[in-house]
């Protein structure tokens, strides 16, 4: 029985990939150990609900507060608990990061470089090491030729963020080569849905929420798209479920995949937004971009072959899709009251 070790677990992808590890491999998983400074779990409730209550009792899940910058509580935690699968997922934004660069290095390179160090150190055999990484690492779209970008592209990151996961992918590299453990290292991208409410892009998931909560009041909530061009965008339960399948599927090596995505332009993602929102009976829309907003600094066009290859099955949903989901589930918390941009 598999024992996962995840940082960050209480965050976004993390409440998404632990709702997937639970529905597609819990009869395989022993336990759960979910790491994070504040062990909220309100994000996880979006997708566990009232059942949370229930695995933490049965010991399913477990939570533990520690600060991955903490090098010896985060050893300390790993040694208590002998996992035998490892999910990175704690790191700072790309916004903490251009405002507290100081600290983003602690918590994204020091925080990445104890988690493998201590990794290194237990006594049962680590099965896999899954390590968040991010579309971040690619230089802007005008630098590529190509018409999709695979993961051997040129890798070139416009920002902390990015240069700070480019280190993170070589600590999983050196990582590999001295432990022989399969680790496997994740580039995302835009991620809407439930649950994204931080980082620069979140922007499409606030337009959601400001039609459903808009909706709801019977006001239109006015939203601007912060920045222009086109997007790659991944649904959060896609998400979820590629870091629950790389990390129990079958892999060996040590490789960086693209998730599966589609990119379009952001004013096609809105109207997209506004055309599935009035299907749903919403109607109070007013959405659009900001007349001086800026290119998008992220890469799009990412090519998903090789993630395909190597773990098939893997969901991508269609954007129309996901945005349904989406705004289905804003409406509920709208009309519970839950629901803030």
């Amino acid at each position: 029985m598999s024992k996962i070790f995840i940082t960050g677990g209480t965050g976004c992808i993390g409440a998404s990939a632990i709702h997937n590890l639970l529905t597609h491999y819990g009869s395989e998983i022993e336990s759960i150990i979910i790491v994070s400074r504040t062990g909220d779990p309100k994000l996880m409730k979006i997708w566990l609900g009232d059942s949370i209550d229930e695995l933490v009792e049965s010991g399913k899940l477990q939570f533990v507060a520690v600060d991955i910058g903490d090098s010896d509580a985060l050893e300390k935690a790993l040694q208590e608990h002998q996992p035998t699968h490892i999910m990175h997922l704690g790191a700072l934004q790309s916004p903490d990061c251009d405002s507290t660069p100081a600290k983003g290095v602690e918590i994204n390179v020091l925080g990445t470089l104890n988690l493998f160090a201590a990794v290194e150190k237990l006594e049962t055999k680590v099965e896999r090491f899954v390590f968040a990484s991010s579309a971040a690492v690619y230089g802007k779209r005008s630098m590529y030729a190509g018409d999709i970008i695979p993961e051997s592209e040129t890798l070139a990151p416009p920002n902390y963020y990015g240069v700070w996961k480019v280190a993170g992918e070589h600590l999983a590299a050196l990582f590999h080569e001295r432990s022989g453990i399969p680790t496997v290292s994740l580039r995302l991208n835009t991620t809407y849905g439930p649950g994204r409410d931080r980082g620069k892009t979140s922007a499409p998931t606030v337009a959601l929420k400001s039609i459903a909560l808009g909706s709801h009041d019977g006001k239109s909530i006015a939203f601007r798209m912060p920045y222009q061009g086109r997007e790659n965008y991944h649904y959060v339960e896609d998400v979820g479920a590629h870091f629950a399948g790389v990390c129990m599927l079958p892999f060996e090596g040590c490789e960086a995949f693209n998730i599966k995505g589609k990119t379009i332009p952001v004013t096609e993602f809105l109207e997209i937004a506004s055309s599935v929102a009035t299907e749903l009976g919403m109607n109070e829309i007013d959405l659009g971009v900001e007349e001086d907003a800026s290119p998008n600094l992220f890469i799009c066009d990412l090519d998903d072959q090789k993630v395909d290859a190597a773990f098939p099955g893997l969901p991508k949903t269609p954007i129309e899709v996901g945005v349904r989901k989406s705004l289905e589930t804003f409406q509920k918390h709208a009309a519970a009251g839950e629901l803030k941009l």
